[in-house]
């Protein structure tokens, strides 16, 4: 288990940029002015700041980072320079981050006292004996924290500091992976000890994978700490953008289930497979992965790793959850459920309807299977003829190639590629065939609705954005990896959707109706 009891950690609000109006008003309101107790300035990124005038707008305490370019900082001048700096800091910050490889001479430490410093290391990933003896060597030198960050170039790395943690056993050190593949690092140090989490004040990162504040408090609910006793999370590339996380932990927090899930942001899901998922260094120190939702690209690859396979995974060759039981992890999909929910919530049933599934992959195959299922008259369509041709023979479905294609007459039309995550996109097909009755469902969701959902809703279609497929199918998903239904009203509101009655009464038959069209 985890070795400490600790019921809230210390946030840490990292300022890239010089604070605009309501930055750090905003981080005052959190938790009653009580969530964000420390304020960074990254120095390197944001010049020297009058410490007065932060202090007049927040109310916690300062800390002083010039962050060295050889540590992943923007900081290039000359030593002189950076002692001058990093002694000015001293007088009016509360800490000061020294690095330990050029700031521990004797003239700064001499204008530093112990109880002001923050002694850092960041460099590359190493065995567990060597990061041990790394951070003994910075332990030499008095000092109210320290912090050893790694730099991942895997996914064994990124576990490497979890483990410093639990078996140095202190309340002093902050550890880490840093990148996109470590964030899930720095969401489970604090259940190992390390007293602060770092978020950025907003949406720039002080460092790569750091999340926002603002995504902190929404999705992990810090800095209050729920004890995990196992991990699930959703593997991807990219996954750090996915809403999962905010909608899973707010169900767990609702129903008291001692379960912490995060983003495994993954290069190979087979380099993550073999060095954490069956490793079992999690187990080891308290926190085995218990289930993945698996997202773009590895679905297709996740039928691989599975010991067992879901009647409908199998069919499909993708499967969208793996969840681990009695030692064995099984594969099943739950994608198309997601499609029909979305679809049935809002009184939608696609028996006899003309269906167009834009996007051949392991979402569009999925979604085009449970419509078919369901009675619909389904279309698949492809930029790649070739694999797109291949697709539809293997599910017995038409193709057209995406090139030509008209949504003209379509009735519901499912948008299962990846555009449309940024607004730059072009939009997957094009819409001017697109009838005022029609339905337009897009498996792609962001903090608005994306370019095709409008330009759909301006001919007066009926849109379904991604969040209700993302909420259709971890309905399933949730039942499997926790043995608990899925709360739609706590769910519908961390997604940020309508809380609609009327859907949440009909949610449970809605369920019942597609359960028995795609299992």
């Amino acid at each position: 288990m985890p070795l400490f009891e600790r019921s809230r950690a210390t946030l840490v609000a990292s300022l890239t940029r010089a604070p605009q109006p309501g930055d750090l008003e905003a981080l005052c309101a959190i938790d009653g002015g009580k969530g964000v107790e420390w304020l960074e300035v990254r120095a390197d990124l944001v010049g020297d700041l009058d410490s007065g005038e932060l202090r007049a707008r927040f109310p916690g305490k300062l800390l002083y980072t010039l962050r060295s370019a050889a540590e992943g900082g923007a900081f290039g001048g000359g030593a002189s320079e950076r002692r001058e700096r990093l002694q000015r800091a001293a007088q009016t910050y509360d800490r000061v981050d020294l690095e330990v490889a050029r700031d521990l001479g004797a003239e700064l430490l001499a204008a530093v006292p112990a109880e002001q410093r923050l002694i850092s290391w960041h460099g590359p990933g190493a065995p567990l004996a060597a990061l041990e003896e790394r951070l003994a060597s910075m332990l030499a030198t008095p000092a109210a924290l320290y912090k050893l960050i790694v730099l991942a170039k895997s996914p064994g790395e990124a576990l490497r500091p979890l483990e410093l943690l639990f078996h140095t056993r202190r309340q002093d050190v902050v550890a880490f992976a840093a990148g996109a593949s470590g964030t899930w690092t720095r969401l489970l140090a604090p259940w190992f000890g390390a007293p602060w989490v770092y978020g950025s004040v907003g949406e720039d990162p002080a460092a790569p994978g750091q999340l926002s504040i603002a995504r902190l408090v929404a999705d992990y609910a810090l800095p209050a700490l729920h004890r995990p006793r196992a991990l699930c999370g959703v593997i991807g590339n990219p996954a750090l953008h996915s809403l999962s996380p905010r909608l899973h932990n707010a169900c767990y927090r609702a129903l008291g289930i001692p379960l912490l899930y995060v983003p495994f942001e993954a290069q190979s899901l087979a380099d993550f497979w073999l060095e954490v998922a069956e490793d079992g260094a999690l187990a080891d120190i308290g926190v085995p992965l218990r289930g993945l939702s698996v997202t773009t690209p590895f679905k297709a690859s996740a039928i691989a790793v599975a010991g067992a396979l879901s009647p409908l995974a199998e069919r499909l060759s993708v499967a969208n959850t793996l969840l681990c039981r009695d030692g064995v992890w099984e594969g099943d999909s739950t994608d198309g459920e997601g499609v029909l929910l979305a679809l049935g919530w809002r009184g939608i049933r696609v028996a006899g309807k003309r269906v167009a599934v834009i996007g051949a992959g392991g979402a569009g195959r999925v979604a085009a299977l449970a419509l078919e299922l369901g009675g619909a008259d389904v279309l698949i369509v492809n930029r790649d003829e070739a694999r797109g041709a291949q697709i539809a023979a293997g599910l017995e479905l038409p193709f057209a190639p995406l090139q030509g294609f008209s949504a003209e007459g379509v009735d519901i039309l499912v948008q299962a590629t990846s555009l449309g995550r940024n607004s730059t996109d072009p939009l997957p097909f094009d819409v001017d065939g697109i009838a005022p009755d029609a339905v337009v469902v897009d498996l792609v969701y962001g903090a608005e609705p994306t370019p095709l959902l409008q330009a759909a809703a301006a001919r007066g279609a009926v849109t379904i954005d991604g969040r209700e497929v993302l909420l259709g199918q971890a309905v399933s998903q949730f039942h499997l990896m926790t043995g608990q239904d899925l709360p739609l009203s706590i769910g519908r509101a961390a997604l940020g959707l309508p809380l609609d009655p009327q859907r949440t009464a009909d949610a449970i038959a809605a369920r019942e109706d597609v359960s028995q069209v795609t299992r």
